[in-house]
């Protein structure tokens, strides 16, 4: 009876440090469960403001093609992307959150000759509508070829190019 008593004893500690290990372990693994939603939750943020810029960029597009064509006003008074490269910032920050940087490029090419009297050359007109969209104040401020820096881990930028012909 003695033998069983002393041996009782020496097991009584066993399940406070079995409780204390297990206890370890499910910290762990909560605090990893909680980094790995708060990742999730800031890629998913990051992934609906990669859309925002793209359809922001879209519009910049749409706008610059319109502007182009129809050989509007490109912004400052009688400056029309058929004089020469052009360049409009447009402000949605106030719909969408982000600013975006429209270039017009245009290039006309000779092609062709209709017969007859007196023979004519077929002009074709290129234009490359530029849209840089960011979440920054200002994108593309030197053109649409050099955009800003990132330097907000929340910072998101889409360009997108359109080439149109007339």
């Amino acid at each position: 009876m003695k033998a069983c008593a002393h041996q009782c004893d020496r097991q009584r500690g066993f399940g406070i440090v079995t409780a204390i290990v297990i206890l370890v372990i499910l910290a762990a693994l909560a605090a990893a469960i909680t980094s790995f939603g708060t990742a999730q939750h800031a890629t998913s943020a990051q992934d609906l403001m990669a859309t925002k810029a793209w359809q922001a960029a879209k519009s910049g597009n749409e706008w610059g093609l319109y502007q182009a064509i129809k050989d509007q006003d490109w912004g400052a008074a009688g400056t029309k992307c058929s004089a020469g490269n052009q360049s409009k910032t447009l402000d949605l920050t106030t719909d969408t959150g982000f600013t975006v940087q429209v270039c017009c490029a245009l290039s006309t090419y000779a092609e062709g000759q209709d017969p007859g009297p007196p023979p004519t050359v077929h002009t074709t007109r290129f234009y490359t509508i530029t849209s840089v969209a960011c979440n920054a104040a200002a994108c593309g401020t030197t053109g649409c070829g050099t955009t800003a820096s990132g330097a907000s881990p929340n910072y998101v930028e889409r360009i997108r190019v359109v080439l149109a012909e007339q």
